[in-house]
Order: C-alpha cells, then structure tokens, then sequence
C-alpha cells in the first residue's frame, strides 16, 4: 500500500470524537470536529454570546463583526467576488429549496430543469416541488460505465428550453467528479443557469467560484470539519438582487407597515430571523482548520486513503465496487449475497464505522441494481490502518455469511 502523509496518525488527537479505537469512515455524512471548531462554539455560546445586528451595546457590537467576519472568511475560502453573495443557510437542503422557491417562481409552463441520475434526494425532490406548482418538466442525464455524469449526453439535453442544470460536484456514493466549467459553458450557451451541489467538493478540493463561472453553488458546514446547523448559499450577487424573499420576518426587511414591507438587499434578505450566530463563527474556525492543513494536501491524503481501500477490497472475490478509481473521498461497495445493513452491523462490532444505506439516492441505487451499498468515506484524520481496518472486516463479513 501507498504510505500516507506523515501529519495523519498525529492529527487524530486534535479530534476528540475520534477517541479510542475507532476507525471512523462516515465522513461524507459528517464530518468529525477538531477541538478548535468545538473551541470557537463554546466561546461563542458563552463568554462571547450576544444577539448581532441589533445590540449597541459592545458585545453585541463584537459579535456583529465576528459573524459578518466569518461570512467574509467564506467569501475568500470559495473565491467569491464578494461577501455580499454568502448566504448563511442551515445546509445545502435549505440553499436549494430557497433557490427553487425564490428564483424558480419566475419559471413558467414548459420550462425544463436538467439533473443527473446521481443526484441526492437534496437536488431532486425540490426541483419535483416546484416542477409541480409551475408545470415544469425535469430531465435527467445518463451515467458512464464507471459512474460520471455522462457528459456528451448532459450536454445534448440542455435545451433553449432548459432554464436551469443541477448537478453534483462531487456524487455523494460514488465520489465521481464534474467537469463544472465544462457544463457552465455548456449551460450559459443555451441560456441556462447552473446550481451546483457541492457538499462533498468543498471538503476535498480548492473551490473558485469564478473559474468554476457557475451561477448558484450550496455546501453544508458539518462535513467541513464545522457544525451542523449551517450551510452556505453563494449566487452570483445581480441573480440575487433579483431574487425576492424566500421567508418573512426579522433581519429580512429594511422598512414594515400595515401596508407594505420593504426588504433589505441581499444577502440578510434572504436570512429571515436570528442566525446561527454560532454555527457561522464555528464554521470561520473550520475553515481556518482546513486552510492550515491546505485543500490540496488533504485531497491527495484522502486519494491515497481511496487508492489503498480499492485495491484491498478488490482482492475479496464476493466484494463489487462502485465508482471510478479516482473517487473523490469515497468508496461504496455491495458484498454478494449480504445486505449492506449486516455487513456496516459486522463492521461496527470491529470498531469500524461506515454508512450502510442508499445515501439519500434511491434513483441511483436503483440504476446499479442494488438496494443499498456499503459507504467508506475518508478524511483528514484517517490513516491507512483504518483502512486495513475496513479491509479485514469485510474479509470477516465473508467468512461469516461463506461468501
């Protein structure tokens, strides 16, 4: 096997959900939490807390600053133009939904929107909900032998029809990666925008949102190493301005009467209500976790962790892996003749915890023929023990059911 980065073994200690023997490998779930993300929390809930945007008293004040600090750290982490396009969120579902129920409402009778067959259900049932409130018709592009977007076909659905493509940066069970500013060309060609899923890229890979030149790109804080709870929304800021309110109340509006609101400009219009004050400085000090590692060394730790699990997994007869080889942080895999469940339950009794299901994509599964697989998805902390790990309790699994 590859020999992984030196830091790996020794920034386990930096984790405290990681205590004990335990080889974690649920990842792309959630991510587990150094204990500089857990500091930033607690500080923020205790010594620090205050309400932001409305106290003039001092705290509050320091509190107004540090909040709109983390928005502007995310702005620079996703090499946004601007501050002005982060939108604080609970995750990537709610960024979605509020994209469907806000800019989609301009959408009209015919119009068609283009997702692929490896979406979560994330970016597909909202997309459904609003196909059926406006008469819209949902396409879906085909997948490749070895589980990308199949990209020719992607490109030759999008129609002067199709007023919006969606699709995964990175697919969720297969770990497979989009060309993104291939298929924004693609898509700014025929009119259309681009929204971009991109919950397991931006733990994984550096992200420009000006080389990537899509339209919309959501994420979800906790599987950066921060908190569950926030999640970011970034837009390009005139499709913003153009956008009218997804919910109504505090924070949102500029001026209220009996008789009619006006709504503050983006982004506080669309984060009605008191944010996650602490999640959003959480998620700053993840970030600064990630950048002090760097997006680029962790990616290629994580590649050699995926290298080392598919070739040991390939020497077991019974084990059928999905994907291609250069899955981004992830491995799914089915043993013959063993549901997913008992092979995650065998696994756990070794200290080994992988995700076990269909993985919010029951249209993928179904295309694979398969009702669930087993998920091992890697991160900074892991090593390649916990790859030999994985290795040997599927060995057991084998032995077990005779397989």
């Amino acid at each position: 096997m590859a020999t992984a980065p030196k830091y790996a073994p020794d920034i386990r200690a930096s984790f405290p959900g990681l205590a004990g023997d335990w080889a974690y490998l649920d990842t792309a779930a959630t991510a587990q939490k150094p204990q500089s993300v857990i500091d930033a929390a607690v500080r923020a809930m205790g010594q620090d807390y205050a309400t932001v945007h409305r106290g003039v008293y001092a705290r509050s004040a320091d509190m107004t600053l540090a909040f709109e600090a983390a928005r502007e750290k995310v702005a620079t982490f996703m090499r946004a133009a601007s501050a002005e396009e982060i939108v604080f969120v609970r995750g990537a579902t709610e960024a979605i939904n509020l994209i469907a129920n806000s800019w989609g409402d301009q959408l009209q009778p015919g119009d068609r929107i283009l997702i692929s067959a490896l979406e979560h259900h994330a970016n597909i049932v909202p997309w459904q909900m609003l196909a059926q409130r406006r008469s819209l018709k949902i396409d879906v592009a085909p997948l490749t032998e070895d589980g990308h977007i199949d990209e020719p076909a992607l490109i030759a659905l999008i129609t002067p029809q199709t007023k919006l493509v969606a699709l995964a940066h990175v697919s969720n069970v297969l770990g497979s990666v989009l060309n993104v500013r291939k298929i924004a060309d693609a898509a700014h060609a025929k009119g259309a925008l681009l929204l971009i899923d991109g919950c397991q890229a931006a733990p994984h890979m550096p992200l420009d949102m000006a080389a990537l030149d899509c339209d919309f790109y959501v994420w979800s804080g906790h599987k950066l190493y921060g908190p569950t709870g926030i999640g970011i929304l970034w837009a390009r800021r005139e499709i913003l301005a153009a956008m009218p309110p997804w919910q109504g109340g505090g924070a949102m509006i500029e001026t209220v009467t009996f008789e009619s609101t006006t709504y503050a400009p983006p982004p506080q219009r669309f984060e009605a209500g008191t944010p996650h004050i602490v999640g959003a400085i959480a998620l700053a000090a993840a970030i600064d976790f990630v950048e002090s590692i760097g997006l680029a060394a962790m990616a290629a730790h994580e590649a050699t962790l995926v290298q080392a699990a598919r070739e040991g997994l390939s020497h077991i007869g019974s084990v059928k892996l999905f994907g291609p080889a250069n899955a981004a942080g992830i491995i799914s895999f089915a043993v013959e003749g063993v549901h997913p469940h008992d092979v995650g339950t065998i696994l756990d009794e070794a200290g080994v915890a992988v995700r076990a299901g269909h993985h919010c994509a029951q249209p993928l599964m179904a295309l694979l023929g398969v009702p669930a697989t087993v998920r091992a998805s890697f991160g900074i902390y892991n090593n390649l023990r916990d790859v030999e790990r994985l290795v040997e309790g599927v060995r057991r699994v084998t032995r077990i059911f005779g397989v």
